[in-house]
Formats: C-alpha cells, structure tokens, sequence
C-alpha cells in the first residue's frame, strides 16, 4: 500500500503550515522559521518554494497576494487540520516516549 503523500511532516513542511498561519511571503517564512527555532532549522528557498507549490496543490494553503515577484500565502482550512494531526501525532510519540523510553532498557 502506497504511503500518503504528507501523512507525516517534515521539520520544514511542519515549519512552514505554522508560519502561515499569518499571511506571509516566502523570504518572510524562511525568517520566521530560522528564528522560531534559533536556526536549528533551515530552510532554503528551492525547497520553500517547491513546498509552498505542492501545499497550494493539496489544498493547504492559497495564495493570497501578488506584488511583482513577491506572493503572499496563508493557510487553509484543510492545512490547519493537516497541521492539528501532526501536532497530535507528534503529543502520541512523545507520551509513548515518556510511557516506555525512559529507564525501560533499565
């Protein structure tokens, strides 16, 4: 059985969706994520917009202004669902951790 494509979040994808739960451009993004995460994680724009391109693609977020070269995008419904059941997949692994991980090699 084929995996779904963004059944799990990378880091940058993960990244990106919560930036644009404002309204935001791409080099404002890969800004927004470099200090939310004190530069543990990058994002490059050949990624960010190929990202942003496969995410208006799924539904996940719309582009919402145009000025120039410069585009603007937000976060859909969809997106913030997609967004909300990584979080929740994220919060099972890490209770999972805490169940069994620690001291369970003891």
């Amino acid at each position: 059985m084929a995996r779904e494509k963004f059944q799990t979040l990378t880091e940058q994808m993960f990244y990106i969706l919560l930036c644009l739960q404002r309204e935001c451009c791409g080099v404002d993004v890969m800004d927004q994520v470099s200090r939310m995460t004190e530069g543990r994680v990058v994002i490059g724009p050949g990624t960010l917009y190929s990202l942003l391109e496969s995410f208006q693609q799924e539904g996940f977020i719309q582009e919402t202004r145009v000025e120039g070269r410069r585009r603007s995008y937000q976060i859909t419904v969809k997106g913030r669902l997609r967004l909300e059941e990584e979080v929740q997949r994220l919060r099972r692994q890490t209770e999972d951790y805490v169940k069994f991980g620690k001291g369970a090699h003891a």
